[in-house]
């Protein structure tokens, strides 16, 4: 890990928030697959610290079939009660209930014609990251009025666990916006 490099000041409490936020967080995404799982983990994350989810995004991959979305989408009662018996994962059954209900609704915007989720999603920000001009270290902000507007179009399509501050962490992470301290080696443009 490049540990002589500046980062962002939250990701310095351990190794692994450091390699997220190295080898993750801020990166765009484009792989409908990826943004779906992390828009899931996202979710999941609401109430917890993301070190609960970081740690569990392993057992999460595995529980959900390797983020299949046609499979999540088809998942039953059966499925529901092996996921809230699954050690590795958040065990949740509003958490879980939604994530097959939010694949559903995926496939139900794959099936109305953007072409991609990528599409789906990153026209909210012109499909190009937004770079934040934070001028100090100072706290980021939880929502911006671009995560208001893919919140409330995911919540139109049917999806759950998607408000604007979920939907805020999700852009972040998926490099949507670049939040990153101005002195970060991750920072945009350094």
């Amino acid at each position: 890990m490049k540990k002589e490099l500046e980062r962002c000041p939250w990701c310095l409490k351990d190794d692994i928030y450091m390699r997220y936020h190295d080898e993750v967080w801020g990166v765009p995404e484009h792989d409908d697959r990826k943004l779906f799982a992390k828009l899931i983990l996202d979710g999941a994350q609401a109430g917890l610290s993301w070190y609960t989810i970081l740690i569990r995004s392993e057992g999460y991959r595995k529980a959900y079939d390797n983020w299949d979305v046609k499979k999540i989408a088809r998942y039953g009662e059966k499925d529901e009660e092996r996921l809230m018996n699954d050690a590795g994962i958040i065990r949740n059954r509003a958490k879980i209930t939604a994530s097959i209900g939010n694949a559903k609704a995926y496939l139900k915007i794959m099936e109305g014609g953007p072409g991609s989720f990528d599409k789906f999603l990153w026209k909210h920000v012109g499909h190009k990251t937004l770079v934040n001009p934070w001028k100090s270290g100072g706290p980021t902000p939880v929502s911006s009025p671009e995560s208001d507007a893919m919140s409330k179009d995911l919540k139109q399509h049917g999806f759950k666990f998607t408000g604007t501050t979920i939907v805020y962490a999700f852009m972040q992470a998926c490099g949507m916006v670049d939040d990153h301290a101005p002195t970060c080696w991750r920072r945009k443009g350094m």
